[in-house]
């Protein structure tokens, strides 16, 4: 079978590469361009933890085909850093001890910044929603949800 070309920006840099059809994004991103940050869980869509932003929307990399991403950009957890300096949801994570295994972790950053990146200021409620489509089976969710508003609030905590 022949390869597809396929240019897209990878956490702000062009990147050009050649898969094959059928080939997901996910493989992609992993298997051709190394960024080793989303992660394979379930290949299903059912577990988040291969999350990343398509154009600024939240994406399932595993149910995304690579080609349906030519022209567009994608960002990966990689890419939310600030060169050495860890970004607010990263820093409150850490505050908050929101990642245990850390497995999930790179799927709920993504979620989390989807939001905040259209609503800076979510409720609980609109947080909860927000990493829903996430499954985390250390920590009890809590502190996710306290790590997304503490960094909606400037490292604050909030009620």
């Amino acid at each position: 079978m022949a390869k597809t070309p396929l240019q897209f920006r990878h956490n702000g840099r062009d990147v050009a590469i050649f898969v094959d059809g059928g080939t997901n994004l996910l493989v992609a991103l992993r298997e051709l361009i190394g960024d080793m940050t989303p992660k394979f869980g379930c290949g299903q869509g059912g577990c988040g933890t291969c999350s990343v932003l398509v154009d600024g929307e939240l994406h399932l990399s595993c149910l995304t085909l690579a080609e349906t991403v030519a022209g567009r950009s994608v960002e990966t957890l990689d890419g939310i850093k600030d060169g050495p300096n860890l970004h607010p949801l990263q820093r409150a994570f850490a505050d908050n001890f929101a990642a245990q295994c850390g497995y999930c972790t790179p799927g709920m950053l993504m979620a989390a910044k989807a939001l905040l990146d259209r609503n800076p200021q979510p409720s609980r409620a609109e947080v909860v929603e927000a990493i829903s489509g996430n499954i985390c089976r250390c920590t009890g969710y809590e502190p996710i949800i306290n790590a997304v508003l503490a960094a909606a609030s400037g490292g604050r905590a909030r009620a």
